[in-house]
């Protein structure tokens, strides 16, 4: 299971990096200012998220439990969800998707809390 996650993490990580250097050099002169800015704020939060993904990744190989691999999928989708959207509403311009997007928010919170129960869990 922590493979697995550190892998997406890992993964996210990359893309986040990529993605933010798309979004400063390439699409700098394309978007509106208030476009740039939710395009920085999705890759800021996957990068976030993927050090928390491989953090919980560490903490679940040494301890395991239901707990800590809860917590690393709900970071997995809270990421894909609340940058996914924020990314598509950005490259469609439906404006609809940013509706979603607290979605993932939540399941981030979600993801925080129980990487706290289980390292509060923890001997």
């Amino acid at each position: 299971m922590e493979r697995i996650l550190a892998i997406i993490g890992s993964s996210f990580g990359f893309l986040a990096v990529l993605l933010g250097a798309f979004g400063a050099h390439a699409l700098r002169e394309r978007l509106a200012p208030a476009d740039l800015e939710i395009f920085e704020t999705a890759a800021r939060y996957q990068m976030y998220h993927a050090l928390a993904i491989l953090f919980v990744a560490a903490v679940v190989g040494r301890q395991p439990g239901a707990l800590g691999s809860w917590a690393g999928w709900a970071f997995v989708l809270g990421t894909l969800v609340f940058s996914g959207s924020l990314y598509l509403l950005v490259g469609t311009g439906i404006r609809g998707l940013g509706a979603i997007t607290p979605i993932g928010g939540l399941s981030l919170l979600a993801g925080w809390a129980l990487l706290i129960a289980h390292l509060v869990r923890m001997r």
